[in-house]
């Protein structure tokens, strides 16, 4: 059995036995280890999952579009089909979506990690209540003991009393 534990297993039974607290305390505004890079993809998902940049790019797209057309009366930088609009999107869209992905790698691994702190903390709450209940069914025992050695004390007590009454 021993050789089916993992190291999680054997941490939570180590301890069980040594009475230690589980649970380890995730901070998530921990960011002193993070660097620039992962900073900034946390910032720019943030931002690019956000109202304000929806607004904002809308905001944008809208404002291109309209000098644009009303440029076709004189002389537009970007007239219809706006190519540059296309090409300012596409790249964009291919820088913003591998930052998206560092920070959603990062965020895979903070649910990782809280994962096995639950999973340390639940085994560690499972094995505690099986210990209780062992020890419930073993004050059991030993009180169903007691009062059965009790009662064989009152027979006893009642039948010497009924032999001295006879």
């Amino acid at each position: 059995m021993a050789g089916l534990l993992t190291a999680l297993d054997r941490e939570v039974i180590e301890s069980l036995e040594k009475g230690q607290i589980i649970a380890r305390h995730l901070d998530d505004s921990k960011s002193d280890n993070l660097t620039f890079g992962e900073r900034m993809a946390d910032r720019v998902a943030t931002f690019g999952g956000s109202w304000t940049f929806i607004i904002l790019f809308v905001s944008v797209l809208s404002g291109w579009i309209v000098l644009n057309v009303i440029g076709l009366l004189q002389a537009p930088f970007d007239p219809y089909p706006f190519i540059l609009l296309n090409l300012v999107l596409s790249c964009i869209a291919a820088l913003q979506a591998p930052v998206i992905m560092m920070s959603q790698r990062r965020q895979e691994t903070k649910d990782r990690i809280r994962g096995e702190n639950d999973y340390r903390v639940n085994l560690k709450a499972e094995l505690e209540i099986r210990q209780l209940h062992e020890k419930i069914d073993h004050q059991l025992a030993h009180q169903w003991q007691k009062l059965v050695e009790m009662q064989q004390i009152q027979i006893e007590l009642l039948e010497e009393r009924n032999g001295d009454a006879g």
